[in-house]
C-alpha cells in the first residue's frame, strides 16, 4: 500500500493538509460533501487553484455561518461519534482533539475535559482534522511520515492573548518531532490543528528510500513574496528487500529499581502500557552491593517520550530514567474479526518477510468464548485461526491495519 510523506518546509495547518490531499488525487466532491456528513449544516467548501511563490497549489476554505464560540472536548467527541465515520478515522480524530485538549490543559493548569477549545473547537478545525484523516484513508495510504517542520517566528494573537511562535500548546504537541525555527518574518506557520495531525499520523522521519508516485501542494493562507507558503505531500511506494519488514525510530526508557514491591512494579508496568507504552518489560538484574532488582524498559513513540518519562518517575520509586533513540524492525500486522460459535474473535495477522502470514487469535477473546461455550481454549483458538486462514486464502480484505 502507498505511504504519504509530509514536507512541511513552510509549516503545516489543517487547510494546507486538505489542499495537498486534493492536489494528489482526493475527490474534491467527497470533501464538499463532508460537512453534511458531519451534520455541520450550511457549511460550504471552496476549492481553488492559487499560486504560492511560483508554485501552483490547491487552496481549501470553508464558508461557515455563525457557530458556538468554541467547544469542549466532550462536545467534539459526540459530534465525531455521531457522524458514522469509519472506526479508525473516528479513533484517530478523537485522539487528535484529545491531544490538543491535553496540551492546552497542561499549559493552563486545568484538566483536559474542562478546556474550552476556541480555534480548534471551531467548525473549520473539526473539518480539517476529520477530513485529513479520512482523506488519507480514502487515498488508501497505509502510513504517514513527516520531515522537519518549519515553525515560523515572532508572535501570534490567540484567544489567550499575544503568544510566542510557536504557541505553547502547539510546541507541546510537537515534542519528539524534528522542528526548526523560521524563516525570518514568517509569523505563525504551524497551527494546533496541524501539530495534532502530525502527532496522531506521523510514524517518524521519512524512509531512507522510496519511489515517488505523485506529489502535490496545499496552499497556506499567507502569501509571502518570493517564497512558497505551502505544504508538500508525496504519495510513494516503499519497497523493502525484506518483504513485510519496515523500520521505525522509537525511544527506549530504562530505569533500574531495587526498592519496590513486585506487585507494585507489576501494577506500574500495567499503567505504562495503558498510558501508551508500545511495549513494557521488567528484567531481573543484580545491582550494587549484590542487591536483586528489576530493570524496567518501556518503548514509546517519540512524541510520547517526555510524557511517559514523567509517568515512570511518578509511579515508580526510581530517581532516574535513561532515554535512548533506537531503530527497530517491525513486521506488518493487521487484524481480522472472525465468527466462532456465534461470537466474534479478533485474529492478529502478521506478514512474514518470506511472503507468508502467521495468524494468532487474541487470547482475551478466545478465553471469553471458551468460558461462554464450555469449549476448551485450545479448541476455540484453533477454530479462530483456521477460519482466519481460510479468509486470507479467499482474499478477504483485512480492513483494520495496525502496527505492533
Amino acid at each position: 500500500m502507498p505511504i504519504a510523506i509530509l514536507d512541511p518546509f513552510s509549516g503545516i495547518a489543517g487547510d494546507m493538509m486538505l489542499g495537498a490531499l486534493i492536489d494528489v488525487g482526493l475527490d474534491a466532491d467527497w470533501l464538499r460533501a463532508l460537512p453534511a456528513r458531519l451534520a455541520l449544516d450550511q457549511v460550504a467548501v471552496r476549492i481553488e487553484r492559487v499560486k504560492r511563490g511560483d508554485i501552483s497549489c490547491t487552496k481549501v476554505d470553508f464558508d461557515i455561518p455563525p457557530q458556538p464560540h468554541g467547544r469542549h472536548i466532550t462536545d467534539i467527541r459526540k459530534l465525531v461519534d455521531a457522524a458514522g465515520v469509519p472506526e479508525g478515522v473516528r479513533e484517530r480524530s478523537n485522539r487528535a482533539f484529545t491531544a490538543i485538549a491535553e496540551s492546552e490543559g497542561e499549559i493552563h493548569g486545568v484538566p483536559a475535559e474542562r478546556v474550552h477549545l476556541h480555534e480548534v473547537g471551531a467548525v473549520d478545525a473539526i473539518l480539517d482534522i476529520v477530513g485529513s484523516i479520512w482523506g488519507l484513508e480514502q487515498l488508501g495510504v497505509d502510513r504517514v511520515y513527516c520531515g522537519p517542520i518549519a515553525l515560523g517566528d515572532g508572535t501570534v494573537r490567540a484567544a489567550h492573548g499575544i503568544l510566542p511562535v510557536p504557541a505553547p500548546a502547539t510546541l507541546k504537541l510537537l515534542e519528539g518531532y524534528p522542528v526548526r525555527p523560521g524563516p525570518e518574518g514568517a509569523g505563525e506557520l504551524v497551527t494546533p490543528t496541524g501539530a495534532a495531525l502530525v502527532r496522531v499520523l506521523s510514524a517518524g522521519p521519512p524512509p531512507g528510500q522510496y519511489v515517488p508516485v505523485r506529489s502535490g501542494f496545499g496552499a497556506g493562507t499567507k502569501d509571502f513574496k518570493g517564497r512558497a507558503n505551502a505544504l508538500r505531500i508525496v504519495i510513494a511506494e516503499c519497497h523493502s528487500d525484506r518483504g513485510a519488514v519496515r523500520s521505525e525510530e522509537i525511544f527506549q526508557l530504562t530505569a533500574d529499581i531495587d526498592d519496590m514491591e513486585p506487585e507494585a512494579l507489576a501494577a506500574a508496568a500495567d499503567s505504562l502500557r495503558t498510558a501508551g507504552g508500545i511495549d513494557v518489560v521488567t528484567v531481573p538484574i543484580v545491582m550494587k552491593k549484590g542487591r536483586l532488582g528489576s530493570r524496567l524498559e518501556v518503548l514509546v513513540k517519540p512524541s510520547d517520550s517526555r510524557r511517559m518519562e514523567d509517568l515512570v518517575l511518578q509511579i515508580t520509586t526510581t530517581i532516574g530514567v535513561r532515554r535512548a533513540r533506537i531503530e527497530r524492525s517491525v513486521l506488518a500486522r493487521e487484524v481480522l474479526t472472525v465468527g466462532v460459535l456465534d461470537e466474534q474473535i479478533r485474529v492478529k495477522i502478521v506478514e512474514l518477510p518470506t511472503g507468508g502470514v502467521r495468524a494468532k487469535p487474541e487470547f482475551d477473546d478466545v478465553a471469553r468464548v471458551a468460558l461462554a461455550s464450555g469449549k476448551s481454549v485450545e479448541s476455540v483458538s484453533r477454530q479462530a485461526r483456521e477460519m482466519a486462514e481460510r479468509m486470507i486464502m479467499a482474499g478477504v480484505s483485512r480492513a483494520d491495519p495496525r502496527t505492533t
